[in-house]
């Protein structure tokens, strides 16, 4: 968010009189009590403002652990969640949260930002120290400042248990009691040769092997305590593991986040090494390429193989890098470590948390988590950005990329066709985009915070992180690559103008929804883009005049037709609507006497298709009436 990890910063306080804390979403960690300034007075308060999308806030939380433990007499931590995402505003979703990274202190849910106005806080992460008298004496924002605060509980101590002012006691803590689910917070999923799935069970602090029913729990790797342990499955340990990645040796890589640390699993023996970092967090001024096991890491959340090596989501400092196998070395590859979402030569371009990491022809995809974005690093060594516009650029909308909106996207997946499905996390949907015509769909809703798909077949295996488990769906024809009814063999079209019509007619019983403006939408574009002079992008008619270009020769015309229908009895209040797409790939050759219309059939009814024989039917998704 800030950027804290590379710019902290401390500022000490004249005694000022601390604000009350007020928060619209009450407390977590409590036991249902609400606690005040007034009521912990003669303790040393520290107030943490934090988000959970923040992962310099969740370094924090980690930092702190040790200090609470050594001052939990003394030493009241109280974390005041400050949301910037829609979804961190949502009460269940933070209480989800507090038990994700295992908050050990009361947490205030303050999604107005009530409390974090009335301290003048300007970036996550902030740190506010208040006296046993109530007074605020430092602020500090960034992550690396447990030493100093540390330094200054001490004298506070000291200080006033000379004046007699420090209450000692217990913290006043008590979490939930976590439900008994199969999987807690899983965090991303691969599948293995075997047909089996490798998930990280993230708040168990594990790996796990589930059979080919996504369900049935066949082993567990690693004991469930925190630590950076090698070792046999029952005494290696994890620290919220995310990512997972294939070797050609059938090994595994993990991304052993919370140890900043890759560590390597071996599916037969289960036994567990450390490949790269050295379980501390990178700072400034550390090195950014050398030994893999002398060299700090920081976050990493996602794995995966290109171009020979491990590429890696390093989420804390904003960067991708890479793991040599062979050579045994980590390179900072690309990302300054500055936050922000800047295109252009690698090591010049920024990213903002990246979190989700796949491959296509066309090159590393990258689930960019804090700027809501999809990005691609291209095998020429640039950045470029394909959906979204920057840190604060969020939202839901299908359409044309340039348009389209994410919220907190973690994973994404390359699909058989070539395009991607993006795990949008924040909205709790399975999104689509294709590169081949610029545009994002929506393939699944109701998904909880989803993490990390992989494809089994023709289905799509989904991490439901807040709901603990795998989930599959099908994926949609388009998405599988090309079939009969949607790839023609090559066309002869004229030179020059042709004529493109999509016909819909709407099925018996309903009509065109035309309430809210044109229900039809027309999308055109070539490969090569050249093929066409004239007559690309999106419209709301589905009639089109092209014109080709002789000189291009063969190529693919891409053609998306949709048409939003519902039923027509008016004695119905309400009607069901339904969305009717339809997308060709049409190889198509520009020639002297070659056909001046194309006529596709975007049929209404399950039948089969018309002038033109590329129609067949098309698939009705019900959505809400307005």
């Amino acid at each position: 968010m800030d950027d804290a990890a590379s710019a902290p910063t401390v500022r000490r306080s004249a005694r000022v009189r601390a604000p009350e804390l007020a928060g619209k979403g009450g407390w977590l960690n409590t036991g249902g009590a609400a606690y005040t300034l007034a009521g912990l007075r003669g303790r040393v308060v520290l107030l943490d403002f934090w988000t959970f999308a923040c992962v310099n806030c969740l370094h924090v939380v980690d930092e702190l652990r040790e200090l609470e433990e050594r001052h939990r007499d003394t030493l009241v931590v109280i974390g005041v969640h400050s949301p910037k995402f829609p979804h961190e505003a949502e009460h269940a979703a933070v209480a989800d949260a507090v038990e994700r990274y295992a908050v050990a202190h009361p947490v205030l849910d303050d999604p107005e930002l009530t409390t974090w106005t009335q301290y003048a806080v300007r970036a996550w992460p902030t740190l506010v120290v208040v006296d046993p008298e109530g007074y605020v004496v430092a602020t500090y924002s960034g992550e690396g400042h447990v030493p100093e605060i540390e330094r200054l509980v001490t004298e506070l101590e000291a200080e006033h248990a000379a004046k007699g002012t420090l209450r000692r006691g217990d913290l006043p803590y008590a979490p939930p009691e976590p439900e008994p689910t199969v999987l807690r917070f899983p965090g991303k999923v691969l599948l293995l040769p075997s047909g089996t799935f490798l998930v990280t069970d993230t708040t168990r602090h594990q790996v796990v092997e589930l059979a080919e029913d996504g369900e049935t729990v066949l082993r567990r790797f690693g004991s469930g305590g925190r630590g950076l342990v090698d070792g046999p499955p029952g005494r290696a340990r994890f620290q919220e593991p995310q990512g997972l990645a294939l070797l050609p040796d059938g090994a595994v890589v993990v991304a052993d986040t919370v140890n900043h640390a890759l560590r390597r699993l071996d599916p037969e023996s289960g036994e567990v090494t450390t490949l790269a970092g050295t379980g501390s967090p990178w700072r400034p001024g550390d090195a950014t390429d050398g030994p893999a096991r002398a060299v700090n890491l920081s976050s990493p959340w996602d794995v995966t193989v290109w171009q020979g090596t491990v590429w890696i989501a390093m989420a804390g400092i904003h960067q991708l890098w890479s793991y040599d196998p062979a050579a045994g070395t980590v390179a900072r590859e690309a990302g300054t470590g500055g936050e922000q979402l800047v295109d252009g030569p690698a090591k010049e371009a920024l990213f903002a948390q990246p979190s989700g990491l796949a491959v296509t022809p066309e090159g590393l995809w990258v689930a960019d988590s804090e700027s809501s974005a999809l990005r691609r690093l291209g095998p020429d060594g640039r950045v470029r950005t394909a959906v979204g516009a920057g840190l604060f650029a969020f939202g839901y909308r299908d359409g044309p990329a340039d348009e389209a909106l994410f919220q907190h996207p973690l994973g994404v997946t390359a699909l058989p066709d070539g395009s991607l499905a993006v795990c949008d996390t924040y909205n709790q949907a399975l999104r689509r985009y294709d590169p081949a015509t610029g545009e994002v769909t929506t393939l699944a809703t109701d998904l909880r915070e989803p993490s990390g798909a992989v494809v089994v077949g023709e289905d799509v295996v989904v991490v439901e992180s807040a709901r603990h488990r795998l989930t599959r769906l099908r994926l949609p024809a388009q998405a599988l690559g090309p079939h009969t009814d949607t790839e023609r063999s090559v066309t002869g079209i004229a030179v020059g103008p042709v004529h493109l019509d999509v016909v819909f007619t709407p099925p018996p019983g309903q009509k065109l929804d035309t309430r809210d403006g044109p229900a039809t939408r027309l999308l055109v574009s070539a490969s090569p883009p050249a093929l066409l002079r004239s007559g690309e992008g999106a419209g709301s008619d589905l009639s089109r005049a092209l014109e080709t270009d002789p000189a291009v020769g063969q190529g693919v015309l891409h053609v998306v037709a949709t048409a939003a229908a519902c039923d027509a009895d008016p004695e119905v209040p309400h009607p069901a609507c339904h969305v009717h797409r339809r997308e060709w790939r049409l190889p198509v050759r520009p020639s002297a006497g070659g056909t001046d219309r194309l006529v596709l059939e975007l049929s209404g009814a399950d039948g089969p298709g018309g002038p033109g024989g590329a129609g067949g039917a098309s698939g009705q998704t019900p959505y809400p009436s307005l």
